[in-house]
């Protein structure tokens, strides 16, 4: 068996998002998607396109504000950030992390290398370069322009999965303002034999519907490839405890790559 990871760099911006530290305690980011409400400026974090750096300066903020000091509880800050609206989506959560691996492999930084398709007039243009992290979604990880699909036989650590709502396509609106109902995981790790992929592993920001108020976040899952010739989503998926293996099942990654268009793609500059 052989494993492969992505960089250090990478893996440390996960272990940031999926133990954030704040006030003596740890919690995964919570998952916080602002599509509904057609933000497109403010603080990061209240955005859900916040990095590790910016979501703890945003919480030191609003703790100061309501004078809140002290050691914390691990529930306590999950609470918190939830009911403050700090958190991060998915795609926000794959920008940050590609970051880290653009810069591992030294092509220094994401937007100096991601196209923003969708991005429509001068001042659309102009707002997706000068805030990429905001203005890059699913969609745009999903273009032709940013990456290719390749073959579950050809994965590598550090190519994504993109699950997209046909129902979007080609609709620029949206794909810009409902966002929400596609996802993206980033393969953090893949196992080998006889240099075929065996499993994979992935992180990504997520909400199930099983998950409640504050169940909620950035999380981890594998896939084990039980027949490298079929599709991703006959193969055996675990999350959360949950296997998903047919369309009852409770893993609602699994059931979200039963109904959207999933894909494994790889970024063209890496």
């Amino acid at each position: 068996m052989n494993t492969r990871l992505v960089s250090e760099k990478s893996l440390a911006v996960i272990d940031q998002y999926l133990h954030f530290r704040f006030g003596g305690a740890t919690t995964n980011v919570p998952y916080y998607n602002n599509s509904h409400k057609a933000v497109r400026a403010g603080l990061r974090g209240a955005l859900g396109k916040g990095s590790p750096r910016d979501i703890f300066d945003e919480t030191d903020i609003a703790m100061a504000r309501e004078k809140i000091s002290g050691k914390l509880s691990d529930s306590a800050l999950k609470h918190f950030l939830v009911d403050h609206a700090i958190g991060i989506d998915c795609s926000g959560f794959v920008y940050y992390v590609m970051n880290a691996e653009y810069a591992a492999c030294g092509k220094g930084s994401l937007d100096r290398h991601l196209t923003f398709p969708y991005a429509t007039g001068l001042f659309g243009r102009l707002r997706a370069k000068m805030r990429p992290a905001e203005n890059a979604n699913v969609a745009t990880f999903g273009h032709d322009k940013n990456s290719r699909i390749i073959a579950l036989k050809e994965i590598k650590s550090g190519d994504i999965i993109v699950m997209m709502d046909d129902e979007q396509n080609g609709n620029h609106k949206k794909i810009m303002n409902r966002n929400n109902r596609d996802h993206i995981l980033f393969i953090h790790q893949v196992d080998y034999q006889n240099f075929v992929p065996t499993a994979l592993s992935y992180s990504h920001s997520v909400a199930w519907p099983s998950d409640g108020t504050y169940g909620h976040g950035v999380r981890q899952g594998k896939i084990e490839i039980l027949d490298i010739h079929k599709p991703l989503p006959e193969q055996k998926w675990i999350e959360a405890e949950k296997i998903g293996m047919d369309a009852v099942s409770e893993n609602y990654t699994f059931t979200h790559a039963l109904k959207a268009r999933t894909e494994i793609r790889r970024m063209l500059s890496l």
